[in-house]
């Protein structure tokens, strides 16, 4: 990692300078919209083949929630449609840091999903059925096991799954680390560089207008993030997509009390790189009510249903914000991704409060340990929790990777390496036909099998 960047510091992806640049590419074969995982692996794999590319970024390369989440790489627990995708990932965290030559964190210590009560226990059988099926070497460990795993717990969990070959990485070294491999790979990564939108001929896409000037293209893809959907609404393409709140900590360096990632309903934990812990609230999300939630209620039914005990609705500046954004804008004036060049929700200081009473009830040896940074992100959420990967059929040449719910640090490079394939008319390795666009207007049941 350079010099110039703190080693742990999680807003050091956001609360740097902006680097806009010095001039931008006339052309490329494929422009990239957005800056987090998905982005930069998408722009990796397509320069590794030798594809011009250029990736456009409005403020920060993780700026957003790729630098914001858990940092969990697991396919534990995934909705069976991911599961070949995230196998891939995990095939490509296991070299990323040899392959870039820098280190982004990334180890293998498993990961455990607790549960509290027998029926909790008992219901996990159904995923390690799933997990036989595919190979994948997760187990079921009774509660009188637990404690040679995860030390100093003090709850009597009734057992967990277990998954050993799941990992973690650090989200705020990740993302620059593949950035800078796809600009040694050849690809133009620009940050400070809005899109405003894309010029069409004959109905086709035929160039990218950011705020620095026209980058001609025939292939754009729109991996934006929870831009997504406002920058598809503008060119005339729906896309169901609303935004939930997380809210996370770190911890100081503590005792080791466990080498990899524990889920139970109050907490979420890691270890660090750094020998602290990455820490969030197990049952609490929060959905800033927009026009947005209205617009895609039916659609986003279902998963409320399932995430009914978790998700918390607030009402405040977030509705009038979205109200107050224009459906579509003028190319050559300032567009909202120039007016909020990183979307900065401030955390929730009763969910903070809520994590460290948690922490310290279920590892009172880390009862002593300062949090010493605190953020929150917005996820990007699709209305079956799996991403959307497609092919925009009324704007040829134009492709959206979006609504991943959550899952996109673990899963971005496997998904960065299927779109480059799909991008450029190679076989992608995986169907994406589960991921399709279409899905949610054409009647297909609208049906998650797993939550944010």
């Amino acid at each position: 990692m350079p010099e110039h960047e703190p080693n742990n510091v999680v807003a050091s992806t956001w609360l740097k300078p902006f680097e806009p640049p010095k001039r931008i590419p006339d052309a490329a074969d494929v422009v990239i919209i957005g800056g987090g995982i998905v982005g930069v692996s998408s722009a990796l794999f397509l320069a590794q083949k030798g594809i011009s590319v250029v990736l456009c970024e409005k403020g920060h390369i993780a700026g957003e929630q790729s630098g914001r989440n858990w940092g969990w790489v697991r396919i534990q627990g995934r909705d069976t449609r991911e599961i070949p995708m995230m196998q891939e990932s995990l095939k490509i965290w296991e070299t990323l840091s040899e392959d870039l030559g820098e280190d982004v964190g990334f180890t293998r210590g498993g990961c455990f999903f607790t549960a509290r009560t027998e029926k909790q226990f008992d219901a996990f059988g159904d995923w390690v059925k799933i997990a036989g099926e595919h190979g994948i070497d997760t187990r079921l460990v009774p509660g009188g096991e637990l404690g040679t795993h995860i030390r100093g717990a003090a709850i009597d969990w009734a057992g967990a799954m277990y998954t050993p070959s799941d990992g973690r990485a650090e989200p705020h070294k990740a993302a620059p680390a593949i950035a800078r491999g796809a600009a040694r790979a050849g690809a133009s990564i620009l940050t400070g560089c809005a899109v405003r939108g894309i010029e069409t001929t004959a109905g086709t896409v035929s160039a990218v207008v950011t705020e620095h000037g026209t980058i001609r293209a025939s292939i754009v893809l729109c991996a934006a993030g929870a831009w997504t959907s406002l920058f598809c609404r503008s060119m005339g393409v729906n896309v169901p997509q609303l935004r939930v709140r997380g809210t996370v900590a770190r911890t100081a360096p503590a005792e080791n009390a466990f080498d990899g990632n524990v889920f139970d309903d109050r907490l979420g934990i890691r270890r660090r790189q750094d020998g602290g812990y990455t820490v969030a609230h197990g049952s609490v999300l929060e959905h800033p009510v927009t026009p947005a939630s209205f617009r895609y209620f039916f659609r986003f039914m279902p998963a409320l249903m399932q995430e009914l005990k978790i998700v918390r609705l607030s009402f405040g500046r977030e509705f009038i914000e979205e109200l107050r954004t224009p459906k579509s804008w003028a190319l050559d004036t300032v567009s909202p991704f120039e007016e909020t060049r990183v979307l900065n929700p401030q955390p929730n200081a009763r969910v903070l409060r809520g994590i460290r009473r948690n922490l310290d009830t279920m590892f009172p040896a880390l009862a002593n340990t300062p949090i010493v940074e605190s953020w929150a992100g917005m996820i990007e959420a699709s209305p079956d929790v799996v991403p959307i990967i497609d092919t925009v059929s009324s704007c040829p040449g134009f492709h959206v990777a979006t609504g991943f719910s959550g899952h996109g640090f673990g899963i971005g490079p496997g998904a960065g390496k299927a779109i480059a394939g799909m991008l450029t008319g190679d076989d992608p390795g995986i169907d994406l036909a589960a991921f399709r666009l279409s899905r949610f207007f054409d009647g297909t049941p609208i049906k998650p099998q797993s939550g944010i």
